[in-house]
């Protein structure tokens, strides 16, 4: 039994849903959401802070800075909670009710930006909003998990070599793609693998950072309204994007089954079922998908019915909108809209 003293000491990286009962096809979901942050988000947050702290940027009258559209700054919030620092969380108005009080409730300040930006999106608009605070006022000390190569080493050295470890014999990976600290992370780990593992990137449509017009995204946490300064896409073997209402059928499908996950973690099975159904003649993959987080906090948001119609109209969940003790019908694969050729010398 594990005794801990501080809350980043404790988070769960072993634990795996097999989804071919539900989904019709072998893949291996990885929890990340076992932990006290309740995201994936904890090892970059712990990597940055660490990081800062080595390099004698924090001190105790620092007050951390981020812009985050939810998870990350949960997992600060905890962070600085347990280290007596103070910390700014800057998020916009798409964050869930339930994660910004969660924040509050640590102690954290948080600012909701509501001005979109140039891309249609809030990021620019939150970033923008950072680098106003930090130039007016030096206590500030922003991590900037864009540009801040923490991020995709926490994944380098933690994430990838937990499913390494797990499947010795792994021939796909399927990562969400944010900020894409998951993602590079991960990608090179197996770049250098004693075997040939081809990384797939999903995104959601709307989401810039693969390329292709910027349109409306509703779902925090995957996606960006600017290119990721972290994403280098000779490590990306192919990228899928996945429509808002696929994730949600997706979400609600796994619910169904008593597996409550986040938008995340709907996109990247959508993105994941539709790849494996178009290569069902490569024979038996072993499989990994990343479930960045669960889906507590998505109560007010794609559990919601009626945030659900307001924005998707009312026929989004298709077949899974189903009556009490009825089964859930099988909803479409999702059509990718974007992608790229796998790199040579992927399986």
């Amino acid at each position: 039994m594990p005794v801990i003293s501080a809350p980043h000491a404790y988070n769960e990286g072993q634990l795996y849903v097999d989804l071919e009962s539900i989904m019709g096809r072998s893949l291996f979901l990885k929890c990340e959401g076992f932990n006290f942050a309740g995201s994936i988000k904890l090892k970059a947050a712990v990597e940055m802070v660490e990081a800062a702290e080595r390099d004698g940027l924090l001190t105790p009258d620092s007050v951390l800075i981020e812009s985050s559209s939810g998870n990350l700054g949960v997992a600060l919030s905890m962070i600085a909670a347990s280290k007596g620092y103070r910390f700014l969380c800057v998020t916009d108005s798409r964050c869930n009710l339930s994660t910004r009080l969660l924040m509050e409730a640590l102690g954290s300040e948080v600012h909701v930006i509501a001005d979109l930006d140039a891309n249609g999106g809030f990021l620019g608009a939150r970033i923008d909003y950072v680098r106003a605070l930090c130039a007016a006022d030096d206590r500030y000390v922003w991590l900037s998990q864009y540009t801040n190569p923490g991020n995709w080493r926490a994944h380098h050295r933690r994430t990838a070599p937990e499913i390494a470890r797990q499947f010795p014999q792994l021939d796909v990976l399927f990562v969400g793609a944010g900020t894409t600290g998951t993602l590079m992370g991960c990608a090179r780990f197996f770049r250098t693998w004693h075997r040939p593992v081809r990384v797939v990137a999903v995104d959601t449509v709307g989401s810039v950072t693969f390329g292709g017009e910027p349109g409306r995204r509703m779902i925090p946490g995957i996606g960006m309204s600017m290119r990721p300064p972290l994403l280098d896409e000779s490590y990306v073997d192919e990228v899928i994007k996945v429509e808002e209402a696929d994730t949600i059928r997706v979400c609600h499908r796994l619910a169904r089954r008593g597996f409550l996950f986040g938008g995340s973690t709907g996109t990247v099975v959508s993105g994941a079922m539709d790849w494996l159904a178009r290569h069902d003649d490569m024979g038996e993959l072993t499989a990994v998908a990343i479930a960045p987080d669960l889906g507590e906090r998505y109560l007010d948001t794609i559990y919601q019915t009626t945030w659900l119609e307001d924005l998707y109209g009312e026929h989004v969940l298709g077949g899974e909108e189903v009556t009490a003790g009825s089964p859930a019908a099988e909803p479409a694969l999702p059509t990718p809209v974007g992608g790229r050729e796998p790199l040579n010398g992927a399986p």
